[in-house]
């Protein structure tokens, strides 16, 4: 008896010691290893939208008809809202609770490139709640959402970007909000979400937007949009957004912005606004491609606090940063336990660092709200570049502390140096940069 009660008790410290932690040590649960696409057939019946009147035609705007088929199915106690193989020309859709979306293999579930055809709510977009266009697909507190299938959600942006590029010819300090344009996929509110399998492409502005949700699961999507022959303005992949628990596994994005952006508010007193009200809180990262962006993984611009961020076992293709760091000199920040391993691929800058200004504004505050991020760990990674370390190192505004680069196999085309002062406890371990150890 003793013995078994002995290999009972090192069966289990083996697994507390074996379990995985995030950056800062804690366990990470066991939620976060089940990437198990929910079956259509536990969520209810189908409703298949050709058999209440829905037309495949990808010129007929029919908005009212298929909102007519969520609402059935939610008044019926919730099922599965259904595309089948063809296009369907929709505006702005909202899911209620216990409904979920699934689009067949060619499915297409198209936007209307008519601002017109999106209502005007109550939202939330770069760091502020106001009242804005919705989405395409819109879930707001829609506990348990699922949006599956092997179909696409084309945005049809092309009419909104030309318009976006024309304006700014016009007026070069115009905002993102000023060119009326909807999101592609918009979640608020909400816990336990799976988005799955689908295609994700062509938005007209932010294509996924996820805002103090809880418990969200990000699997196998293909998020795309072009930047040729019309650049896809403020396209990002993914907004991560005042969220708790998220896993984004296995997925594609290639876009015109930053494929995954942490936001959470922006402004001289914004971590006093009960709206930014959290923090964007154990985010892992795995098993994903980044083909063209901006960045793979962007802190800001509109962030204030970001704590266990896990990225792992991705590939990188033609992004321009790895990691950026958006430092905001007009919003108080705070970037804190951060990973990154097991990457490869190319991209042109490693790690950037540095002030964003664009659309600077203190508001009535006098000072300038000091910034931090620590605790960064990039490890386990052999890459291309052109830049090893575009940081700027800037005291008045932010501190940078805590840094560790660790097994580091870089060819860097243009600058391989780093200034260990630009970051206070830089530790640099087995960093071979050009075939050259650094010390």
């Amino acid at each position: 008896m003793k013995y078994l009660f002995l290999c009972c008790f090192l069966w289990l410290a083996g697994s507390v010691f074996a379990q995985e932690k995030f950056p800062d040590g804690t366990p990470i649960p066991d939620w976060f290893a089940d990437s198990r696409v929910t079956p259509v057939k536990e969520l209810g019946g189908i409703y298949r939208i050709t058999d209440y009147g829905v037309q495949n035609d990808s010129t007929l705007l029919q908005t009212e008809q298929i909102q007519a088929v969520i609402d059935k199915a939610a008044q019926e106690g919730g099922g599965v809202i259904c595309i089948p193989q063809g296009t369907f020309l929709s505006g702005s859709l909202f899911f209620k609770p216990r409904t979920h979306l699934y689009l067949e293999k060619g499915a297409v579930l198209k936007g209307s490139d008519d601002i017109s055809h999106f209502d005007v709510i109550d939202t939330r977009l770069e760091g502020q709640n106001l009242k804005y266009f919705a989405a395409l697909v819109n879930a707001i507190g829609v506990d348990g959402f699922t949006l599956s299938g092997e179909g696409k959600i084309n945005g049809n942006g092309l009419r909104f970007w030309k318009s976006f590029w024309l304006r700014r010819q016009v007026n070069p300090q115009c905002t993102n909000l000023e060119e009326l344009r909807p999101r592609l996929v918009y979640i608020a509110d909400s816990k336990d979400v799976q988005l799955s399998g689908v295609r994700l492409e062509n938005s007209p502005f932010w294509t996924t937007h996820l805002y103090r949700c809880e418990n969200v699961k990000l699997l196998n999507l293909s998020i795309f949009a072009p930047r040729s022959p019309v650049k896809a303005p403020s396209s990002d992949a993914i907004d991560i957004d005042v969220c708790k628990n998220v896993l984004v596994k296995g997925c594609y994005m290639s876009v015109n912005d930053d494929a995954i952006a942490l936001k959470g508010g922006k402004g001289p007193w914004a971590d006093q606004d009960k709206v930014n009200n959290g923090s964007n809180l154990n985010i892992i990262i795995e098993d994903c491609v980044w083909g063209v962006c901006h960045s793979a993984l962007t802190c800001g611009s509109e962030s204030i606090h970001n704590r266990n961020v896990l990225v792992r076992r991705c590939t990188v293709e033609h992004a321009q940063r790895l990691l950026w760091l958006k430092m905001r000199p007009d919003t108080p920040q705070n970037y804190e336990y951060i990973r990154l391993e097991n990457i490869t691929g190319s991209v042109v800058n490693f790690l950037f660092a540095q002030p964003w200004t664009q659309f600077f504004d203190l508001k009535d505050r006098k000072d300038i709200p000091f910034s931090y991020s620590s605790h960064v760990t990039m490890r386990d990674i052999r890459l291309d570049c052109d830049v090893l370390f575009a940081v700027k190192k800037d005291e008045t505004q932010y501190k940078l502390s805590d840094f560790l680069f660790e097994n580091l196999e870089i060819t860097a085309r243009k600058s391989g140096t780093i200034q260990k002062g630009y970051i206070h406890g830089l530790q640099l371990r087995n960093v071979v940069v050009n075939g050259v150890r650094l010390k």
